[in-house]
């Protein structure tokens, strides 16, 4: 289901509006009176993000100290708009050097005009990418004085590139030192029952890739796993696990990565953007290893003291580390006092989030246990 929004709103905190685009005719130009009669000026601002009032849904969002609502009239889709946010305000930023405030918005109000509608048409989010909207409207915004000259050269061929196959890049990039960064992103979530058995595991992870090359350059990446996409298949005819590899579901990648060739012959085959960029996400729910084992112990000592015990394992090799290891233990909330036992470091009691804090910057060999 699409946004179909009516209306989009950049208004400062203290509820002027900066700037506002009327898509459609099915609300009135007084929707932004209600937003501040209703939202605004109540303590409901922060608690969450989506309100109806009237027949209207407004969806905002705080980006530094500027509000962008959303105005439909409609069931829309809340996913969707937010996600239109926040890669508006990423195109925004590309143009104005990296800062999105109210100033930037009122030195480049006639670009941010043009933009929003090159961006949405009668209410639909369109093409988003700076690097294609960047090829046709060459207006230069005004740029923070900290911001990079990198991205100032002029772009050749424009008409070649908007009629070209690769959108996301264009021709005649030079670099004096072709550069290509990678970081593999990956966070565990995981359900265990009170006899420490695992009941549910799984890994969301994520390739960022930092590229400055010259020309137009095709990668490969190899990946020593089985990129399962269609589970049902996998299940009649899955092979015998070897141990070395990785079983990698829910695989989605950027529009650069040549899908076609992924398909034959399970190679990613791509020609990067310039600079930053995600390249794929994936989600791992079998053959996780842990890197940590919690074993918890909680005994009451009458009606208002109680005694916990946990003890975190490391289950990686000695050749490896940990850096920045945070152990939360949450307590009631009525916790008055408290007292702590800990083999190593210091621990805390962090009465905002009512939990115990035990940070450990650096560790290759995990065995700590804390007595609260």
């Amino acid at each position: 289901m699409p946004v179909a929004a009516s209306a989009i709103y950049f208004l400062n905190l203290r509820g002027d509006v900066l700037i506002n685009r009327l898509y459609r005719d099915d609300v009135g130009g007084n929707m932004v009176d209600a937003f501040r009669m209703h939202i605004m000026q109540t303590k409901e601002l922060g608690t969450c993000p989506v309100r109806q009032i009237g027949g209207c849904s407004f969806f905002y969002m705080r980006i530094s100290n500027v509000y962008i609502v959303i105005v439909v009239s409609s069931n829309a889709n809340v996913a969707c708009a937010f996600k239109f946010v926040v890669e508006a305000v990423s195109m925004f930023k590309s143009y104005f050097g990296g800062a999105f405030d109210e100033d930037a918005i009122r030195n480049n109000f006639v670009l941010i005009y043009e933009l929003l509608d090159e961006i949405m048409d009668f209410g639909y989010p369109q093409n988003l990418s700076p690097e294609i909207l960047k090829l046709y409207i060459t207006q230069e915004g005004v740029r923070s004085p900290f911001s990079s000259k990198a991205s100032d050269k002029p772009i050749p061929n424009a008409t070649l590139q908007v009629t070209g196959a690769v959108g996301w890049r264009r021709e005649g990039l030079v670099y004096k030192k072709n550069e290509v960064f990678l970081d593999i992103v990956e966070s565990v979530n995981l359900l265990m029952s009170s006899k420490g058995s695992v009941l549910r595991c799984d890994v969301t992870g994520k390739i960022l890739m930092k590229c400055f090359l010259s020309g137009m350059p095709d990668l490969k990446l190899g990946l020593n796993d089985k990129i399962g996409l269609e589970k049902e298949s996998q299940m009649k005819s899955r092979p015998a696990k070897s141990g070395k590899t990785i079983e990698l579901d829910d695989v989605t990648f950027h529009q650069c990565v040549n899908l076609t060739r992924f398909n034959s012959e399970k190679t990613v085959s791509f020609v990067p953007p310039d600079g930053e960029f995600e390249l794929m996400k994936y989600r791992i729910t079998e053959g996780v290893n842990l890197p940590f084992r919690v074993l918890p112990t909680i005994k009451e000592l009458g009606r208002t003291r109680m005694e916990v015990n946990v003890k975190v394992k490391s289950v990686f090799g000695a050749k490896m580390f940990a850096l920045g290891v945070v152990v939360k233990i949450p307590v009631p909330k009525q916790t008055a006092k408290t007292s702590f036992q800990v083999t190593s470091g210091r621990a805390k009691y962090n009465a905002a989030i009512d939990c115990l804090d035990k940070k450990i910057p650096r560790t290759n060999r995990a065995n700590l246990e804390c007595r609260s």
